[in-house]
């Protein structure tokens, strides 16, 4: 018989199970598609390259263009380092919070769809509403795009996309895209008394950062004053580094991870040709005139697009008629909405809770943002019915 959760108890559900991005999600996914198929509704699991993980889609309604997504990361971030009041993996409720690892990023937001399921199947849909689940949005949004490729393969299409990432269930229409770069330079190891002899890796890092350093000085004396992010903006930004071995030995080594956040009119791909470019055509062949075997290496660790405001979008429609809000707002975090917008879809991000919440000791989202989540998928059963 299919079990009926309120958006609490499925909460509770969601976040008992352990979905940190280095582990696996099929024990989540498992118990989505066991309680999908109760409700009559099939589901379609798209699978990574190691079997591990997977998301899922399932439509509910009439097999017909048109209609919405309702999109929603799996994974959640690490508790490890982190002093916790209790169990961040047991949902507690106090004083009209729910504390649990995920509940504001955004489990929240998953648990108040799936507890609508009957509500949807009961609503004579006349058009349809599909659930998208995705894994591994905060490692770089790797599994949204093979999930929404399937999606558009199999079909319908969708008209509008809300993914509910935490908004205070406001409506945002735009948010930064993020590029992230590993940079690691092999250089010359000699004795620190013949530094003219050597290549420190440590020291071309150093230049390497400073160039990023420059260019977000660049952007930002330019920046556009109508720009609605803050900052105004496309930021470079060094966030870890390491390399040498002692410090009379100029180092052979040296790796930093570099961390983009674009404007969603910029393109990531264009900024790490012109960190490449720079590196191949000033950086190396100095190097390389000390010894031929110094050299760099560039990988693409994620390449994530920002969304971009659109112009009378479908989605920014339906959701301001579902939630009343009309103002405008834009956020600098990335989501999965730029890679559902680069297919053709109408996307705005839209959910419970607060971003401030997200990745903190003692997560928790309020029970009154539930609530309005309640409100709106009442609202949207009824639109499209």
């Amino acid at each position: 018989m299919a079990s009926r959760y309120s958006p609490v108890s499925m909460l509770a559900k969601l976040v008992s199970f352990p979905t940190i991005s280095d582990r696996s999600n099929l024990a989540l996914i498992e118990f989505v598609e066991d309680y999908l198929a109760k409700h009559g509704v099939a589901s379609t699991r798209v699978l990574d390259a190691t079997g591990e993980k997977a998301a899922l889609f399932a439509t509910i309604g009439p097999n017909v263009d048109g209609g919405v997504v309702l999109s929603a990361h799996t994974d959640v971030v690490p508790v490890e380092g982190q002093d916790w009041s209790s169990d961040p993996f047991v949902l507690r409720q106090d004083s009209g919070k729910l504390y649990g690892r995920g509940t504001a990023d955004m489990k929240g937001f998953a648990a108040s769809v799936l507890a609508h399921v009957p509500d949807m199947l009961a609503a004579d849909l006349k058009a349809p509403i599909h659930i998208a689940l995705s894994y591994d949005e905060e490692v770089g949004c790797f599994g949204a795009p093979p999930m929404i490729e399937r999606m558009l393969e199999q079909g319908p299409r969708p008209s509008a996309v809300i993914v509910g990432e935490p908004t205070n269930m406001q409506v945002v229409t735009g948010h930064k895209g993020i590029t992230v770069l590993k940079t690691r330079i092999h250089g010359h190891p000699v004795h620190s008394s013949q530094l003219d002899r050597g290549v420190s890796a440590i020291s071309v890092a150093a230049r390497l950062i400073s160039w990023l350093d420059a260019r977000t000085a660049e952007n930002k004396a330019k920046a556009s004053p109508d720009c609605p992010f803050d900052p105004p903006y496309t930021t470079l930004h060094c966030g870890t580094i390491k390399g040498g071995s002692a410090h009379n030995i100029t180092a052979s080594e040296c790796e930093f991870v570099t961390d983009i956040r674009l404007l969603p009119e910029e393109s990531g791909t264009e900024w790490v040709e012109n960190y490449l470019r720079f590196i191949r055509s000033k950086v190396e062949p100095e190097m390389k005139a000390i010894s031929e075997t110094c050299h760099i290496e560039v990988t693409e660790v994620a390449n994530v697009p920002g969304l971009a405001p659109e112009t009378n979008g479908q989605a920014e429609t339906l959701a301001r008629q579902l939630t009343g809000d009309n103002g405008t707002h834009v956020v600098v975090y990335a989501t999965e909405g730029g890679q559902f917008q680069e297919q053709g879809l109408s996307t705005i991000v839209c959910g419970p809770g607060s971003i401030d919440q997200g990745h903190q000791v003692d997560e928790f989202i309020e029970t009154g943002e539930l609530t309005k989540c309640s409100a709106l998928l009442e609202r949207l059963c009824s639109k499209l019915s």
